[in-house]
């Protein structure tokens, strides 16, 4: 029987798994996202269900933006590993600019707060628990500060002190940006398994080994031992790999990758978790999926493939707490948004700061993991002043969504499209509109999005169009994939209007 890919469709890079008995459990990168840290678990490594987040607390994880050099900050490829009964997670705050690990006794929770990792100048940072007692911190060397390549260094894991210093153990096989580090022991080898070529077109993954944890360590001759560079396969930029021995004693690996839409070339709901069997050669090396290539379908072998968890299509805001698919940007204001003060509703007060800004607006939103769907809302919003505005938007950073939205202007309640690209902003139609209520809808494909409002009386028009290239990665840069999110703002001043929202339906479409 065959699965298929993507495992963990839309906004998931950069995934790290781990295994405790007959489960499964893994982690992603969330970047400037809160809650940070999404978890999955799995019986198959196929079907995932997401039980929570790692970092619900702003104290673990603060994203007040220090600096503008890049519109994707916060978490940067987690890894998550588990040791003696308890769970670890190790990453990269790049906002703070701080390695840090955070611990639980379950994979659900509570975790730690952070234990800071002072001295280390890397990235992409990963724990291993070797057989004598020794926990070492593997990263990926910034660059500028000398060689490009893997460090490694010793780590008391009980106060996060490094016990020796750093040192280069390998530089990769020559490609751009070594980066995403794992260390391993299997059969009295170490292996190092290893991401270069940037997290584009050219991603690869490649690995070396050595019979010591500090190296020296030789390159597979196989290498890349996965890639789906320089071929028209539907999943591009194969890369950031973590492997993972299932329970039947199968090798397996996650990885991340992205699928561009075909007449463009550019991709828009970001890099994805897959996965792809691990077959060992006759001389202890490791090649992923079919002879280094990563396929929609793979045969799932002896994995017990059973029913996903279902599809989350409608939320009603019915209950005390956010179901784990939402997500704030950055760190939301305490009094940004409600789940009682309207009864089935959630409440969205705006914010002096909009959609454009590098503070946290009121947001909530989830990630588009379809081409081609359909999201729907109904909001009750009355604007007071002018610049009041509330409605729904599709994200990808700052300078770059789209949104269809209520506000009052001149005195008048209006519609409003409007398109943010980059420097280039414009309201491509307004239009009068006095009802309190009204059903904002999009409707999406791989091309373009179409932006549609329903009327009390049931009468939907349609209001606008935006191409999904202009929020690709592509032009949009960053490290993310689209949302699709609810939000208000006082565009200046803290907004007097509250802004309900009864529910939000998304109706996933063929692929």
């Amino acid at each position: 029987m065959n699965y298929k890919n993507p495992v963990l469709k839309g906004f998931h890079p950069d995934p790290s798994v781990c295994k405790v008995g007959g489960d499964y459990y893994l982690v992603t990168s969330s970047f400037e996202y809160f809650p940070g840290i999404p978890i999955f678990h799995s019986k198959n490594l196929v079907d995932w269900e997401q039980i929570g987040h790692v970092l619900t607390r702003e104290s673990q994880l603060p994203l007040k933006r220090l600096h503008s050099y890049t519109v994707s900050q916060g978490i940067y490829a987690p890894t998550i590993r588990h040791h003696k009964g308890r769970f670890y997670i190790i990453a990269l705050n790049v906002t703070t600019q701080k390695n840090f690990y955070v611990w639980a006794d379950r994979a659900e929770g509570p975790w730690s707060e952070p234990v800071t990792i002072d001295g280390f100048a890397g990235f992409d940072p990963s724990l291993f628990f070797d057989d004598d007692g020794k926990v070492y911190l593997t990263a990926s060397a910034f660059p500028g500060f000398g060689p490009e390549g893997i460090l490694q260094a010793e780590l008391d894991i009980e106060s996060g002190q490094l016990v020796s210093e750093s040192k280069l153990i390998w530089e990769g096989t020559g490609g751009s940006s070594p980066e995403g580090p794992h260390l391993y022991k299997i059969n009295d080898w170490y292996y190092l398994l290893v991401a270069e070529g940037g997290t584009e077109y050219g991603h690869m993954v490649t690995i070396a080994r050595s019979r010591n944890a500090n190296g020296q360590f030789e390159s597979s001759p196989d290498n890349p031992i996965l890639s789906n560079r320089s071929t028209k396969l539907t999943i591009q930029a194969t890369g950031h790999a973590d492997l993972i021995e299932a329970t039947d004693g199968s090798w397996w690996a996650v990885f991340l990758g992205f699928r561009p839409v075909k007449s463009t070339k550019v991709h828009h709901l970001g890099r994805e978790t897959n996965l792809a069997p691990v077959e060992w050669s006759e001389e202890g090396w490791p090649i992923i999926g079919e002879n280094g290539r990563a396929k929609v379908e793979h045969d799932s072998k002896l994995l017990p493939l059973g029913n996903p968890t279902p599809w989350q299509q409608k939320e009603e805001f019915d209950n005390d707490s956010l179901s784990p698919v939402w997500n704030f940007y950055r760190n939301p204001q305490k009094n940004s948004w409600s789940l009682t003060e309207k009864k089935g509703a959630l409440t969205l007060h705006g914010q002096a700061c909009s959609l454009n800004d590098l503070e946290s607006p009121a947001f909530i939103g989830r990630r588009q993991q379809h081409f081609n769907c359909e999201v729907s809302t109904l909001m009750e919003f009355i604007p007071r002043n002018e610049g009041e505005e509330a409605g729904l938007t599709i994200f990808m950073n700052e300078n770059h969504h789209y949104e269809i939205a209520k506000t009052l202007k001149d005195g008048k309640s209006i519609l409003l499209f409007r398109r943010c690209v980059g420097s280039l902003w414009k309201v491509e139609k307004e239009l009068e509109y006095d009802d309190s209520s009204v059903v904002l809808t999009v409707k999406a494909t791989a091309m373009d999005f179409a932006f549609s409002f329903t009327k009390t009386n049931g009468e939907m028009e349609l209001f606008g169009r935006g191409e999904t290239s202009l929020l690709s990665t592509q032009v949009a840069g960053g490290f993310t994939g689209l949302y699709f999110a609810m939000y208000a703002t006082g565009n200046g001043k803290v907004s007097t209007a509250p802004a309900h929202f009864e529910y939000f339906d998304y109706i996933p479409g063929d692929e």
